[in-house]
């Protein structure tokens, strides 16, 4: 398809395209009208003559015009009846008389900036079209946020401040500001010393990243930590400094956040605290100084050049080989055998530094040191943090799947991308979900399909940033047995989803981006990603030379495990000769679709929402 951009051509409601400099095509522009179901849904609950409402003007979905043809949708919906369609049609129980009038109150200024009583069918059908009004989730904090935060999921990021790729780009504040806006709960940092080993950078270790300094993310955080929600923001570091630099880092810490910073008063937690808890505030996770001094005292090999296989991040490892080994550890072991007795007394006097650090970790983390399964066993008076690679979490759950069901109801898990995702990339993230794996942590300075389905996840309960996981994966039976992942259920529920019509591309974009000489040629794909037998795909038919595609087509989806599952929506534009190009995307969890027409807005490929462009919907559970 053509991308250049050509000076627009607009005229008399319609489109002029030009080809090959000398002849003119000309598309007219249909007005938006309401489908039948809307006309349907507005006749069901209007009533003809109500005082102090005038006659409709302007189309739905930001087009002109006048719907009322005297097939019964010439009445109005009043604030008794809007509130009877919200209860019975949408489903919105408990809607009161006064939020329904607030509502129309709000489409009538938008529309007309004049004092109505009552929605006329383009009021209605515009209403239906706000996003804002009338979104496709619930669009606040809904759920229980006071069990201990091993009940959730928890919207978690992998080398937060990296602004590109692992292996060269820079090291910055600004991609922890960016996540923390959008919701991120969980900021990675890790933390080396600077050449000069006086300070605190924050690096990707043993790259060409540039590194930044330590106080400047914090300060970030600080900052920005509850700038789109209320609930604790954690912070995992992983730490390669020496006693002296971890106790800076915890005078840093402890100046930088004041009273924003928790920490408990006794060494190790029983039990997680929850996020209602833990409101406004910033918590540590890392391994606590005994069990990092001690992984800083490698088993050498005879051939010291193993530390060429290592992998570019300490998180990135394989766990629990000796064989694999970083150039820092390998380089502070050759430093330790030719200190002196009194450099090394001198080291160990500074580890009386050590508690000040220690005392601040909330969620003392670890990685494996033998088997996954042993390290995987329930301590009845201990919680914790263990991290896996997405590789580790494949192998455990194919040998040990409910081992990770059991260790995610009560310790935390932390899932990583693999250390050859050097372009940021990221994994698919159910099969951590499907496990109750609560951090799922990802690259957020890309984009791709899987950080797609990680941005409709957290789109739920509000957006906070915390989800609460289904109760199945917290529920134990008699002989202590847990969910199983593996094993086949049968069908909970169907999902029916009907796709009307879409609106807002002639806002957003030029008349020629799609194509040179026509307007765009639109479709509709829908997924379902869930467990593997919830897994679907449908698609709409294409709608040849339309900037507003009515589609009006109904899909089933037939669902096992519905809590689990996200219904990811893409508008593609068909082109004959060249790859289809991308018209917007969203993803929505399907436990949170509101049932009843709903405005859908799309998104673009890095996650940011369109200003215009929007589906019209409907939900259905059956």
């Amino acid at each position: 398809m053509g991308k250049e951009k050509k000076t627009e051509s607009y005229d008399n409601g319609s489109y002029n395209y030009k080809m090959f400099k000398c002849f003119n095509r000309k598309f007219k522009i249909n007005e938006v009208q309401p489908t039948d179901d809307v006309r349907d849904a507005f006749c069901q609950f209007s009533v003809v003559g109500v005082a102090g409402v005038a006659g409709g003007s302007g189309g739905g979905g930001g087009g002109d015009g006048d719907s009322s043809d005297g097939d019964g949708s010439s009445g109005v919906i009043g604030a008794e009846q809007f509130c009877s369609f919200l209860d019975d049609h949408q489903g919105e129980t408990g809607t009161t008389v006064a939020e329904a009038q607030r509502l129309i109150d709000e489409v009538i200024r938008r529309r007309h900036h004049v004092t109505r009583t009552g929605l006329d069918l383009d009021d209605f059908f515009n209403f239906l079209f706000y996003d804002d009004l009338n979104p496709p989730i619930t669009p606040h904090v809904h759920q229980d946020m006071t069990a201990p935060l091993s009940h959730y999921f928890i919207y978690t990021g992998h080398n937060s401040y990296l602004t590109g790729n692992q292996l060269s780009s820079d090291c910055s504040e600004v991609p922890v500001i960016k996540a923390l806006q959008r919701g991120v709960r969980v900021i990675e940092l890790d933390l080396w010393p600077n050449s000069t080993g006086t300070d605190i950078n924050v690096l990707h270790g043993r790259t060409l990243t540039t590194p930044v300094p330590l106080i400047k993310c914090l300060k970030s955080i600080r900052d920005y930590a509850f700038s789109s929600s209320p609930y604790p923001v954690i912070i995992t570091l992983e730490d390669h400094l020496t006693a002296d630099l971890q106790a800076k880092v915890a005078e840093m810490a402890t100046q930088i956040f004041g009273q924003m910073l928790y920490y408990p008063e006794s060494e190790s937690l029983a039990e997680f605290p929850s996020p209602t808890s833990l409101l406004h505030r910033i918590i540590i996770s890392t391994k606590p100084p005994k069990e990092y001094l001690e992984s800083r005292n490698p088993i050498v090999k005879k051939d010291n050049n193993n530390n060429n296989n290592a992998s570019p991040s300490s998180e990135d490892e394989t766990p629990g080989t000796e064989e694999i080994q970083t150039l820092e550890s390998i380089l502070l072991y050759q430093d330790c055998e030719s200190k002196s007795d009194s450099d090394q007394e001198d080291e160990e006097v500074n580890e009386e530094q050590k508690p000040a650090y220690k005392r601040l970790i909330t969620i003392h983390a670890g990685k494996p040191k033998g088997t996954v399964k042993e390290e995987m066993k329930v301590v009845v008076d201990k919680v914790r943090r263990l991290s896996l690679s997405e590789q580790e979490l494949d192998r455990t759950c194919s040998s040990n799947s409910q081992d990770v069901v059991r260790f995610t109801q009560r310790n935390i898990l932390r899932i990583y991308p693999k250390g050859t995702r050097f372009n940021s990339s990221n994994y698919k993230p159910l099969i951590g979900w499907t496990h109750g794996a609560q951090m799922i942590a990802f690259n957020m300075q890309g984009y791709g399909k899987s950080l797609w389905l990680m941005h409709g996840m957290f789109r739920a309960n509000g957006g906070c940033g915390y989800v609460k996981k289904p109760s199945f994966l917290m529920k134990k039976g008699f002989h202590d047995e847990v969910f199983d992942p593996k094993k086949k259920v049968p069908v909970k529920e169907t999902l029916k989803v009907k796709v009307y019509m879409g609106d807002g591309w002639r806002l957003d974009f030029s008349h020629t981006h799609f194509d040179s000489y026509s307007p765009p040629d639109f479709y509709t794909k829908m997924f379902i990603v869930g467990v593997p037998a919830d897994n679907a795909k449908r698609k709409t038919r294409i709608i040849e030379d339309n900037w507003y595609p009515i589609w009006d087509e109904e899909f089933s989806f037939p669902l096992t495990v519905p809590e689990l599952a996200l219904l990811r929506i893409e508008v593609r534009e068909y082109d004959m000769s060249e790859k289809d190009d991308f018209g917007g995307q969203t993803c929505l969890p399907v436990a949170e679709l509101r049932p009843g027409i709903r405005s859908v807005p799309l998104y673009d490929k890095k996650g940011e929402k369109m200003k215009s462009v929007r589906l019209l919907m409907r939900f259905v559970f059956e």
